[in-house]
């Protein structure tokens, strides 16, 4: 099929419920991508954060295919060799205590096994969830996620989901009833702006969840796996969640999602109570399997920590310079630049001069690339931005002047 007709079929057979780039990825390679026509990109979307590792990974690759010889599916019902190795893997790298996984094949499925798991534990169903907050699109997670957007054409969802001012302990504490199971907050907010938290919100969360005898879950979906350069976005805060949820980067671009928690708590789901067909499935095992060990011994969330601060000061060089550059903002490499205006035109011009860039909200920019992704390729990224955004603003300013 031409370019046309691959548009065409997926126009015509394909739900039409994403906002689609005229542009056909036909093959990636560490922090690059080319379309159809054989034109090479940038990657800083990471197809949402996904491609931590990079865009075919060949420790990746090569687990993928020795795996795929073997066996593909294995059924929870039944022991796997690979799924034993990745559940050893994981705990060794998770967060002291965090020493139970439920394996399923999303990030909204994991906050929805989070939901189950604390109203089950705690027998309360209330859960306190943040403003701006985005953790999926399934029924539990929606009702998490704050977006009116998202929530209001679906509404009746599901009840005794609060949310409350982010950044706020006070408020979070008023909120507090003797029916509240948990409060869930991603500790970087992705959608929701690319929103870091002062020092000591996290810690107060913690606090408050120990006073009230409550469990704290952390959505480290977008955060997670060496993203904001600490192998989880807690670890930058020194706080440990009673349940975490992870997905998105964990198998190098295979679905997978990851729900860990302390045993006593995990354990209070009882055989049958929450499953899943595809769970721990040994290809996706295996491409997680390798992803760990590429993390871990390629020190990618120490290359996310340094490159990131990298990018981060030239991006703010770029704000002392463009009036429409509102402010910079993030850890390692997930990184927010909150323009003045609708980031729409932005994100279109810079692709078309070889740039992927992601937006979290009508005015942030959002970078998520591959932890890969090497210093000259940032350094191309930003000269697109800045002529980018030269040009956008110098056609606000000519706008302005001819009124």
């Amino acid at each position: 099929m031409n370019e046309q007709e691959i548009m065409n079929v997926e126009e015509k057979l394909m739900a039409n419920v994403y906002a689609k780039k005229p542009i056909i990825i036909t093959k990636g390679k560490g922090a690059l991508v080319w379309d159809i026509h054989d034109k090479e990109y940038i990657d800083c979307t990471g197809s949402y954060g996904v491609c931590v590792v990079g865009h075919s990974h060949p420790k990746v690759v090569e687990a993928i295919k020795k795996q795929a010889e073997t066996l593909i599916s294995c059924h929870g019902s039944f022991y796997s060799d690979v799924r034993s190795e990745l559940l050893q893997k994981i705990i060794q790298i998770t967060p002291k205590g965090l020493d139970k996984v439920f394996l399923a094949n999303s990030g909204a499925e994991t906050v929805e096994c989070a939901i189950k798991l604390a109203r089950k534990f705690s027998g309360k169903p209330e859960i306190v969830a943040m403003m701006g907050a985005f953790h999926g699109k399934t029924m539990g997670a929606l009702s998490a996620t704050w977006d009116k957007k998202y929530r209001d054409p679906f509404k009746p969802l599901v009840p005794e989901f609060k949310h409350v001012p982010p950044d706020n302990l006070e408020r979070v504490r008023e909120a507090i009833t003797e029916k509240t199971a948990a409060i869930l907050v991603e500790p970087i907010r992705g959608e929701g702006g690319i929103r870091v938290p002062p020092n000591g919100f996290l810690q107060g969360l913690r606090e408050i969840c120990n006073e009230k005898n409550i469990l704290l879950i952390f959505d480290e979906v977008q955060t997670g796996f060496g993203r904001t350069g600490k192998i989880f976005a807690c670890e930058h805060w020194n706080v440990i969640p009673d349940i975490i949820c992870l997905a998105k980067s964990v198998a190098g671009g295979l679905p997978i999602g990851m729900t860990i928690a302390r045993e006593d708590i995990m354990s209070s789901f009882k055989v049958g109570e929450h499953s899943s067909t595809f769970s721990g499935s040994p290809l996706v095992c295996a491409a997680a399997c390798a992803a760990i060990d590429v993390l871990v011994n390629e020190k990618l969330p120490e290359r996310a920590a340094t490159l990131g601060e990298y990018f981060k000061e030239k991006l703010q060089d770029l704000q002392t310079r463009y009036r429409i550059i509102k402010e910079v903002r993030g850890l390692g490499l997930m990184i927010g630049v909150e323009l003045r205006f609708d980031v729409l035109n932005i994100l279109i011009k810079s692709m078309n001069k070889g740039a992927l860039i992601l937006d979290a909200g009508r005015n942030v920019l959002r970078f998520l690339p591959p932890l890969v992704i090497k210093k000259e390729q940032i350094d191309k990224v930003l000269v697109v931005l800045d002529s980018v955004i030269e040009e956008e603003e110098n056609a606000r300013l000519c706008g302005s002047s001819s009124n």
